[in-house]
């Protein structure tokens, strides 16, 4: 047979004249009988990509050595040896054992070896091979990219390219048709075709309107095997969008428009809306309104709304009904963008009819500012002016006047509610006030209010005499000199008269011949005062008043006496001043009136310091009794600092002991001589008489007498307490003795009053004892 043939061939090729032949034999009847078929040439095995469960024969090893006699053994070594291919150790048949896939790897690079089967050694070196994957067609086009989103603009021509799509194939490019592509549309026509080799979809049908439809989805189909029957194919979806372009004009949802604006219409608020729609998006379809027939007055405007693209018709001046009931206004609708390739005018026009709204209007003044003059100090009620106002409204409503109080708050206008003449309420002065500035409100029956400023200038009279532009005090110096001037004295005057200021100057009738100075005016209304002569010495004046009579030159005119005051004072000899009191002559030589005055004061300092200390000294407390604390009658001495009760948190604080009661005016007693004279005590001291029996004779005496407070008070005590469950334990403001209490209770009381309790509860034997 024919494979027969090409077997020799190959078997001849393979000898060598080395010893170690190898050759590659293929048995042509295993071959034929199958559908894989392999063939080994020139050092190679060719095999076609499988997918069967069975081994396939790639081929046999064959080596001259092999007669019969020799025990040898085939081994195989390389790429996929014992796993993807496998040997016959004594036949030397080549098996595929697994699928075999061109796309994962293309060839096998193996080495085959003769050893003895029982020493494993090499009986001929190795040879080396190759098992090449011969490509079927098994894999179909895939559309990695798919799916597609494209766009075209609406209206484009036909053969516009939209995009293009690409394909890949798995199978060998370079080996029969198994990569070759060939793309079609299943989905999409007649509105695209596609290029079958360079897949580009390009628009097949002429006028495509985005407002007609705007999305077509196109399915693609890319097959192999050049398209022919039996090739595989993957297809893909391409979603193709139409861009809007500006060929729609904008259209008025209706041709007449008609709006009832009231006359009262605030300026540049809206008074109707058009809207003319444009079947584009976007940019294109934006407009711009105008109005282009109708408004001479320039009363209205129109804007576009860029949200809603609306026209909005708004006033740019008050409307008046009473002048003008109505306006037909012809309003302009414009594309922004215009393509003038179209030809068609992107643009439409509508008639808007306006009728004007009755209001009940306020006032209206006849000027929005007055300005009036008064005269200051004119008499109450005089007139200032008048305010008008007038209801617009046809039914013309009487207008009512009244003053915001809120701009005259000293009320010193008022303003007649029927006729709007504004009187004074108070008298005015120009001098505190020149301006003063109100607001006038006229009503009308329905309330409605109009206001409008009033702006009243005070004019000017002559009510204010002039007076020194300060006070001025001259010096005048001892060596000075007859005609020498000692000051320049000038004026003030509130008054501000439209010609000016003049004054005139004078002394008084009284110092007309005064000897000793006089003045001269400068003529810019100033004067200067002068001295006569050189006499002045301040051991025989030291001050001098010289009044001086400044009248203006107002009608009628106004004056005022001023005294100017002259000091003298010793000078130097260039004329500065060093001195102006007498004082200084009886000053001693190197002592100023500031020493001396520093010495004053700490004299004084220190005096005040004396009889602070002295005085503390007299009012410092002494104790009357000292006892040794052993001293059975120490209950004397501990009655003196008794406590406060329970009040008492800070022993021997004055401050806490006094009485709280003293706050709320009640003071406490005081240590004065009584009104009712007791029995006078006896002179004779304790010396010579014993001590008990001195103590209980004083104890005795001030029970007995209430008037006379024991003197043990009179160190501590103006208050013992209050609260305290056990009440006053002192004998003070009482005139019972101790032998009329009793003083058992003490005793439960704990024994912290057991000994207090002990000392006061003796009977009348132990007192005697």
């Amino acid at each position: 047979t024919k494979s027969s043939d090409c077997l020799h061939e190959l078997s001849k090729s393979l000898q060598t004249g080395s010893t170690a032949l190898l050759r590659g034999l293929v048995e042509g009847q295993r071959i034929l009988s199958r559908a894989k078929r392999g063939w080994v040439w020139n050092q190679m095995f060719v095999l076609e990509e499988f997918s069967g469960p069975d081994p396939i024969l790639v081929g046999r090893l064959h080596t001259d050595l092999d007669v019969g006699s020799t025990p040898i053994k085939y081994v195989l070594a390389g790429e996929g040896a014992g796993t993807i291919f496998a040997i016959n150790e004594i036949t030397g048949d080549i098996h595929a054992m697994k699928r075999l896939d061109r796309e994962e790897k293309a060839e096998y690079t193996l080495t085959a070896q003769v050893t003895n089967r029982d020493t494993d050694q090499p009986l001929e070196p190795p040879s080396e091979f190759i098992i090449k994957v011969q490509d079927i067609n098994d894999n179909p086009p895939q559309f990695v990219e798919g799916p597609y989103r494209a766009s075209v603009p609406e209206t484009s021509q036909v053969g516009t390219s939209v995009t293009r799509v690409t394909a890949t194939d798995a199978d060998d490019p370079v080996y029969g048709n198994s990569a070759k592509l060939v793309y079609s549309i299943l989905e999409g026509q007649p509105y695209f075709s596609i290029d079958p080799n360079t897949a580009i979809i390009k628009i097949a049908l002429h006028g495509m309107d985005r407002e007609m439809r705007e999305e077509y989805l196109v399915v693609i189909q890319a097959k192999d095997m050049g398209g022919h029957m039996g090739g595989l194919s993957g297809t893909t979806t391409v979603t193709v969008t139409l861009t809007d372009v500006n060929d729609n004009p904008p259209k008025f949802s209706k041709s007449l428009y008609e709006f009832v604006i009231p006359e009262d219409l605030a300026i540049g608020q809206p008074g109707g809306k058009v809207k003319a729609n444009d079947r584009d998006i976007g940019e294109n379809a934006k407009s711009t309104y105008n109005i282009i027939d109708g408004d001479e007055r320039d009363v209205f405007e129109i804007t576009t709304d860029a949200q809603t693209q609306e026209g909005i018709l708004r006033l740019k001046k008050p409307l008046n009904f009473e002048t003008k009931k109505s306006y037909t206004l012809k309003v302009e609708a414009a594309n922004i963008r215009f393509d003038p390739n179209s030809g068609a005018p992107f643009k439409d026009t509508a008639t808007v009819k306006i009728a004007v709204e009755d209001s009940d209007e306020p006032p209206v003044f006849s000027k929005p500012t007055f300005v009036l003059q008064v005269d200051e100090n004119a008499p109450i009620n005089t007139v200032v002016g008048t305010v008008t106002a007038r209801d617009p409204d046809v039914t013309g409503s009487l207008v009512r006047y009244f003053i915001d109080r809120h701009t005259d708050l000293e009320r010193q206008f008022n303003v007649n509610v029927d006729d709007g003449k504004i009187t004074l309420a108070k008298p005015l002065d120009r001098e505190t006030d020149m301006w003063h500035n109100i607001t006038v409100t006229a009503t009308e029956i329905s309330n409605q209010i109009s206001r409008a400023t009033v702006a009243i200038r005070v004019l000017d009279i002559n009510d204010n005499a002039p007076e020194f532009a300060t006070e001025y005090e001259a010096f005048l110096c001892e060596n000075g000199k007859p005609g020498q001037v000692i000051q320049t004295v000038s004026a003030v005057d509130k008054d501000d008269p439209i010609q000016g200021h003049y004054f005139e100057y004078r002394l008084i009738p009284e110092m007309l011949n005064n000897p000793n100075f006089t003045i001269k005016n400068n003529g810019d209304n100033s004067i200067s005062v002068l001295a006569k002569h050189d006499t002045f010495r301040r051991q025989k004046q030291e001050m001098y008043f010289l009044p001086i009579i400044v009248t203006d030159n107002g009608n009628p005119p106004m004056s005022s006496t001023n005294t100017l005051t002259i000091r003298v004072c010793g000078c130097s000899r260039e004329g500065i001043v060093q001195s102006c009191n007498v004082e200084a002559y009886v000053l001693p030589i190197g002592l100023s009136m500031g020493a001396l005055i520093a010495i004053l004061a700490c004299i004084i300092l220190l005096l005040v310091i004396v009889v602070l200390f002295v005085t503390l000294r007299r009012h410092k407390n002494k104790p009357l009794i000292i006892k040794d604390d052993e001293d059975v009658r120490e209950n004397i001495i501990r009655y003196d600092d008794e406590g406060g009760g329970e009040e008492d948190t800070e022993a021997f604080d004055i401050a806490t002991l006094q009485n709280p009661d003293g706050i709320n005016g009640y003071l406490p007693r005081k240590d004065i001589k009584p009104d009712l004279q007791f029995m006078p005590r006896q002179s004779s001291g304790p010396n010579g008489v014993d001590v008990d029996e001195f103590i209980n004779v004083r104890l005795h005496e001030a029970d007995n007498d209430p008037t006379a407070p024991p003197y043990d008070s009179i160190q501590i005590y103006g208050y013992e307490g209050r609260g305290s469950i056990a009440g006053s334990l002192s004998s003070l403001e009482t005139a019972s003795s101790d032998s009329d209490q009793n003083y058992d209770y003490l005793r439960e009381w704990g024994p912290r009053f057991r000994r207090l309790g002990e000392l006061y509860s003796v009977g009348e034997s132990d007192k005697e004892t």
